[in-house]
C-alpha cells in the first residue's frame, strides 16, 4: 500500500504530523480531531517512507483497549502482523523490560504483580506484623500514600523524614512494605515503571542499547502523563530517540490521579527542536457545539492554544433547562431520553453526563419510574455501591440483629480489629449453636471463646450497634439515616480516604439521606403492610424500596439503554446526543476546587471535555435548588454557562408558563429568562407555587406527577411537612 497516497487524504496539520521531519514533535490534537488515525499513519510513514524497522519503533498508549485498537490499524494498514511491534500502556512496556532484564533489575525470574486488592491486604499484613493501629491509620490511605510515592519516583528512603507521627508513621509503613516485596519478588503497579526507571538509571549500557534500538517513540494521550511516566520517557530517549507526543492541553482532567500538566506544557523546552503541530478540524461536532467549547476553554490562562472547527454544519442550538429542583431536573432528562427513542433513535446513542457520582441517585429513580432502561458506564448504580451497601447494613441491624448477611459486612467496617480469624472462630460458633452470628457474638464473649482485644473490639461493635438503634422511634427517617452514617465512623472512616475517590463515597452517603428525605411511604403501597397487615415502620419499607431498586438491575448487556455516566468516565467517548446535568455553581466546577485557580481550570477543561463528547445535539441542565451534601441549596447557574455565547442556546420552556421570575437571578449570557413551570392547562399554579389547603394549610409546590384525573402534586406545607395530594381531590389555592 503507497502510504504517500493515504498521506495526501490527511487534511493539513495531520499531513504535517505524520510526514514531520523535526528532531521532536508535540502534536496537539484536539477533541475529535482523528489523533489515533495520524499516529498510526505516522507509523506507516516511518516504516514505509523511511525505512525505519518495526522492531526500532515503541507507542506508548494509557490503557489496552487503545493499544488493541492502534495494532489492529496497523495490521491493516500495513498488511502485516503487528504482534512484534513495542505496541503497549506504559506498565505493559516496562513489564516487558522488566522480564526480559529480571536479574539487572534485582528480581526473581518469575516475580508476582501485585493487583490493588493484593496489594492492600499486603500493607494490612504489614500493619498487623507491626502492630500500627488500623483504625487511626486506615490501610487504604497507607496504600494510596506508596503509590503516590512511586508515581513520584521516591523509594521510602527518598521520603522526606518528619517529626510529625502520621508522617512518620506512613513513611515507616512504606519501608516495611519495600523489604517484604523484596524479599517474596512481589510487584506492584506502581513499582513497575519505577523498577524499570532505576533499570535505566543503573545499567548505563543496557540504556545505551535500547537507545540504540529505538530510533522513535511515539506517546498518546500525553496530557495525562504523572512524573514517573515522563521520567521514564526522557530517560529512555535520552538525546537519541525522537518523541513525539500527542495530546491535548485542553483535556488534562486527572489532576487528582497524578497527572502532572506540566509535562505537554514542558516538552519543548525539554526536548530541544521540538515542532509543535496542532490538529484543530473536528470531524465529530456541529459548528454550534465547538464554538461552545472554544469559548468556554478560551478562558484559562497558559493554554499551548489551538480553536476547533469543522466543515460540518451548523447544528441546532444548545437546549439549556432551568429546573425548579433536582427531581423537575430529573423528570425533564427522563422525557428527553423518552422522545428521543420515540423519534427513532437508539437510546444507547444518548449520554447523561454529571460531575458527581451522587447525582446518579435522582436520575435513576426517575429512569426506573419511567420504565426507561439505564446503563451506568464504568461505575455502579447508587444502591450497588459499595458505601451505601455499608449503611444500609447498619439500618438493617437496627431493626433486625439476626441479619448475618448485615452483620457480616460491617462487623469490621470501619476497622476495629476485627479480623478475619475472629470472624471464622464465629461463625463456627453459629453454627454449632445453632443462631445467628450476632447471638454467636454475645454468647462467644461469655463464654471467653475469643482472645481479649477481639473481645473487646466485639463487643464494642454490638455496643454501637445497640446505642445507634436507641431513640430512634423518636427521629424521622432521614435523622435516622443521618444520625447511622455519622455515629458508625463511615463519613469519617471514607473521609480518611484521599482523592476524589473518598470525596465521592462521603458524597453518596449523605445522598443517601437525600433518599430518605424524598422517600414517601404513602407512595409505597405495596410495602406497606406484612402478613396479618401489620404495618411496616417507614424507615423498613425505605430498606426494602432499596433493595426492590438495586434488584432492577441495570440494562442487560446488549439491550438498548440510555449510558450514564460521569465526565470523568466520559473522556474518548461521543455521543450523537448528550445531556450534562448540574450546572451550578458548587457542583461544577466543584465546591472542592473554586478556590484555587488550578483546580478552577482543570474544572473548566472537564466542562470542555463534556460539551465536546456532543455530536449532533447537546442539553445543559440546572437546578434552582438541589439537595445535595446534606442540605439544600439554592443554586447560582454554573460560570460554565455563563461563558458560552448567547447566540449559541436556546432556553428550553415547558408548554406554558407565566411571565412572573421565579427569582431575580442573572442573566446567562444575555439570553435567559425564567418563567414559573405550569402542571397543567387548567391549573392556576406550577412548580414553586406557594398553595393552600384547607386541613394542611399553607406550602410550596415541588413535584408533580401523572395526569388526568390521575394527576398528583408534592406540596411541602409549612406545618405539616410534605404531602402528595391528588389534584383532583386537593382542592388546593394559589396564593
Amino acid at each position: 500500500m503507497d502510504i504517500s497516497l493515504l498521506v495526501d487524504q490527511l487534511n493539513d496539520g495531520q499531513r504535517n504530523a505524520v510526514a514531520a521531519s523535526s528532531p521532536h514533535q508535540l502534536v496537539l490534537a484536539g477533541a475529535g480531531s482523528g489523533k489515533t488515525r495520524v499516529l498510526v499513519h505516522r507509523i506507516a510513514w516511518l516504516l514505509e517512507v523511511e525505512g525505519v524497522s518495526p522492531f526500532a519503533v515503541m507507542a506508548v498508549t494509557f490503557t489496552n483497549k487503545a493499544a488493541k485498537e492502534m495494532k489492529g490499524r496497523l495490521e491493516e494498514l500495513l498488511n502485516v502482523p503487528a504482534n512484534g511491534m513495542w505496541v503497549g500502556t506504559f506498565h505493559g512496556l516496562a513489564h516487558r523490560f522488566l522480564k526480559l532484564h529480571w536479574r539487572e533489575a534485582g528480581l526473581p525470574q518469575h516475580f508476582q504483580i501485585l493487583d490493588s486488592d493484593d496489594q492492600l491486604r499486603l500493607v494490612k499484613r504489614v500493619m498487623r506484623e507491626n502492630n500500627v493501629d488500623d483504625s487511626r491509620y486506615p490501610p487504604k490511605q497507607i496504600q494510596w500514600f506508596i503509590n503516590e510515592q512511586k508515581d513520584e519516583g521516591r523509594r521510602a528512603a527518598h521520603v522526606m523524614p518528619s517529626s510529625d507521627p502520621f508522617a512518620k508513621t506512613l513513611r515507616e509503613v512504606y519501608y516495611l512494605y519495600e523489604q517484604i516485596c523484596q524479599q517474596n519478588g512481589l510487584v506492584d503497579f506502581g513499582e513497575i515503571l519505577l523498577r524499570a526507571h532505576e533499570l535505566w538509571l543503573e545499567n548505563p549500557d543496557l540504556l545505551a542499547h535500547y537507545q540504540q534500538r529505538f530510533r522513535n517513540i511515539l506517546v498518546d494521550e500525553f496530557q495525562d502523563t504523572n512524573n514517573i511516566q515522563y521520567a521514564w520517557i526522557r530517560l529512555l530517549a535520552g538525546n537519541k530517540v525522537s518523541v513525539m507526543a500527542v495530546g491535548d492541553d485542553d483535556q488534562s482532567i486527572y489532576g487528582w490521579r497524578g497527572a502532572n500538566i506540566g509535562n505537554i506544557r514542558d516538552f519543548q523546552q525539554d526536548f530541544p527542536g521540538a515542532e509543535l503541530i496542532k490538529l484543530e478540524q473536528n470531524y465529530r461536532s456541529t459548528k454550534t457545539i465547538l464554538a461552545a467549547a472554544n469559548a468556554v476553554i478560551s478562558n484559562n490562562s497558559g493554554r499551548l492554544g489551538k480553536n476547533l472547527f469543522t466543515d460540518g454544519a451548523e447544528g441546532e442550538p444548545i437546549r439549556l433547562y432551568s429546573a425548579f429542583n433536582e427531581q423537575d431536573e430529573a423528570r425533564y432528562i427522563a422525557d428527553q431520553v423518552d422522545n428521543w427513542a420515540k423519534e427513532g433513535n437508539a437510546r444507547a446513542d444518548m449520554a447523561i453526563l454529571y460531575r458527581s457520582n451522587a447525582q446518579s441517585r435522582t436520575l435513576e429513580e426517575a429512569l426506573l419510574r419511567a420504565g426507561i432502561p439505564y446503563r451506568i458506564y464504568g461505575g455502579q448504580r447508587f444502591y450497588e455501591r459499595l458505601e451505601i451497601k455499608n449503611a444500609l447494613a447498619y439500618l438493617r441491624l437496627l431493626l433486625n440483629r439476626d441479619d448475618d448477611g448485615s452483620v457480616e459486612r460491617v462487623i469490621n467496617v470501619p476497622a476495629r480489629a476485627i479480623g478475619e480469624k475472629t470472624v471464622d472462630i464465629l461463625r463456627s460458633f453459629a453454627r454449632d449453636q445453632g443462631c445467628s452470628l450476632w447471638k454467636s457474638c454475645e454468647l462467644a464473649i461469655a463464654n471467653n471463646a475469643l482472645p481479649k482485644r477481639a473481645t473487646s473490639s466485639v463487643q464494642s461493635f454490638l455496643d454501637l450497634v445497640d446505642e445507634m438503634s436507641a431513640g430512634i422511634e423518636e427521629l424521622e427517617l432521614q435523622e435516622i439515616v443521618s444520625h447511622v452514617i455519622e455515629n458508625s465512623g463511615l463519613i469519617e472512616h471514607h473521609k480518611k480516604e484521599k482523592g476524589e475517590k473518598g470525596q465521592a463515597r462521603v458524597d453518596n452517603l449523605e445522598e443517601l439521606v437525600n433518599a430518605a428525605r424524598q422517600f414517601d411511604a404513602d407512595e409505597e403501597p405495596d410495602l406497606a403492610e406484612e402478613d396479618g397487615d401489620q404495618p411496616l415502620s417507614e424507615l423498613a419499607q425505605f430498606l426494602d424500596r432499596a433493595a426492590l431498586d438495586a434488584g432492577d438491575g441495570q440494562a442487560d448487556e446488549y439491550e438498548d439503554a440510555v449510558q450514564l455516566m460521569t465526565l470523568h468516565s466520559a473522556k474518548g467517548l461521543e455521543f450523537p446526543q448528550v445531556v450534562l446535568a448540574g450546572l451550578e455553581e458548587g457542583l461544577f466546577p466543584h465546591k472542592m476546587s473554586m478556590d484555587e485557580a488550578e483546580g478552577l481550570e482543570e474544572e473548566r477543561r472537564l466542562a470542555y471535555v463534556g460539551i465536546t463528547r456532543a455530536m449532533d445535539q447537546l442539553i445543559i441542565t440546572h437546578a434552582e435548588s438541589r439537595r445535595l451534601y446534606g442540605q439544600e441549596n439554592f443554586s447560582t447557574p454554573s460560570r460554565f454557562i455563563r461563558e458560552i455565547p448567547s447566540e449559541y442556546i436556546s432556553e428550553v420552556r415547558l408548554k406554558n408558563t407565566v411571565s412572573r421570575p421565579l427569582s431575580a437571578r442573572p442573566k446567562l449570557g444575555g439570553a435567559i429568562t425564567t418563567g414559573r413551570k405550569l402542571l397543567d392547562d387548567s391549573l392556576p399554579y406550577g412548580l414553586g407555587q406557594r398553595v393552600l389547603h384547607a386541613m394542611f394549610g399553607e406550602g410550596t409546590v415541588v413535584q408533580f406527577e401523572g395526569q388526568g384525573n390521575g394527576l398528583r402534586v408534592q406540596v411541602n406545607f409549612d406545618d405539616a411537612g410534605s404531602k402528595w395530594l391528588v389534584v383532583s381531590f386537593a382542592k388546593l389555592e394559589a396564593l
